[in-house]
């Protein structure tokens, strides 16, 4: 996508050997077992069935927290755990808000990023890195892809410490006055977690003590038991990229926000922490706390969700080649597209998501 979703070229090329194993042709679903025999539901049944929309590789439908449609292509099943790419930022946003919520982080003074003392970056609060207004100089992507700063951090050059690449991006532009997507600032996200967490830790002791942070706190209450976040070699969590979770646990991560936080009728999610991710940020009120907004985005164009299309009030975690958990509120809606379809080719997919959702019936009360 344009956001982490310009990963491009390089990142398909990581993948070159799995989607070798995996072809991305367009084939029958496959006829597995759901929670409840998938009604019809054409706009669902498109996905599997229309070149245009890729390789769609598991799509789920709730609403109210009920399955309304649940089907896979072949050689996926409800067991298979499926990349997040840009999705693990909204996994970051909510690790965010548990820190928030104790006490052990605030939104509105400058970040906990110590590189950053000193010079004009040390102004950034948290809340502008979280709306992607950091204001440093930053490449997502480009006709270059090797030299994209993102791609370089993940794959290439500086991979080494993620952490490191990203506080090194210099200033530009003062924080909070440009929307700039960049997949780097939530990299340092995870580390402001990191250092919560995890004070002054060796890499293995940070892994640890993150991961049991990620169970304890949003895995094991979520009902996402199959969630598994990546980490660099120096114990960096790639919290903007690197996640994997079943389709189901996506649909309960999904189904998590729009219950307000709440699962199995434990408040999980701060109610205040749900609102803040959906709330316009200044810069770009298409972009709220590290989740996509259904509104127009600041520069007008179609480039997350639906807006032209509706509902207003849907929001999304969103990743590269077309992996989305998007919540409708009004609907009482969660929908999770997961697959492979390039984003320069993404508008049939936004296109087929926006007939699907509004297809749904509201729920009657």
């Amino acid at each position: 996508m344009t956001r982490c979703a310009k990963l491009g070229l390089a990142a398909s090329l990581l993948l070159a050997a799995a989607a070798a194993a995996q072809p991305a042709v367009v084939r029958a679903p496959a006829a597995i077992p759901a929670r409840v025999a998938a009604p019809a539901l054409p706009a669902a049944d498109a996905f599997f069935t229309t070149p245009a929309l890729g390789e769609t590789r598991a799509l789920i439908v709730l609403q109210d927290g009920k399955p309304v449609y649940e089907r896979y292509a072949p050689g996926y099943g409800p067991g298979t755990r499926l990349i997040s790419w840009s999705m693990a930022k909204s996994i970051t946003s909510t690790l965010v808000g548990f820190l928030v919520a104790d006490g052990r982080l605030e939104l509105d003074t400058p970040a906990p990023v110590p590189e950053w003392k000193g010079d004009a970056r040390g102004k950034t609060t948290l809340r502008q890195l979280l709306h992607m207004a950091s204001g440093v100089r930053h490449v997502e992507a480009g006709p270059a892809p090797e030299k994209a700063d993102t791609n370089r951090a993940l794959f290439a050059d500086t991979s080494a410490d993620i952490y490191k690449a990203a506080v090194a991006e210099p200033y530009e532009v003062p924080p909070g006055t440009r929307f700039q997507y960049n997949t780097l600032t939530t990299h340092i996200l995870a580390r402001i977690v990191s250092a919560a967490v995890a004070p002054g830790a060796a890499p293995a002791e940070r892994r640890r003590k993150v991961r049991a942070f990620i169970n304890d706190r949003l895995a094991g209450p979520a009902g996402m038991a199959s969630l598994l976040c990546e980490f660099d070699p120096q114990g960096n969590l790639y919290g903007g990229s690197l996640c994997f979770a079943t389709a189901r646990d996506w649909a309960a991560f999904g189904q998590l926000y729009l219950n307000g936080g709440v699962a199995a009728g434990v408040q999980v999610v701060r109610p205040d922490w749900v609102r803040f991710v959906r709330e316009p940020s200044p810069a770009n009120p298409g972009y709220g706390g590290q989740f996509w907004l259904n509104r127009k985005p600041f520069n007008g164009k179609d480039e997350a969700l639906f807006w032209r299309a509706g509902p207003a009030d849907a929001y999304a975690a969103i990743g590269h080649l077309g992996q989305y958990v998007i919540v409708v509120p009004s609907r009482r809606l969660v929908v999770v597209r997961l697959g492979k379809t390039q984003d320069d080719v993404l508008q049939p997919v936004r296109d087929g998501l926006a007939k699907l959702v509004n297809s749904v019936p509201a729920v009657v009360k």
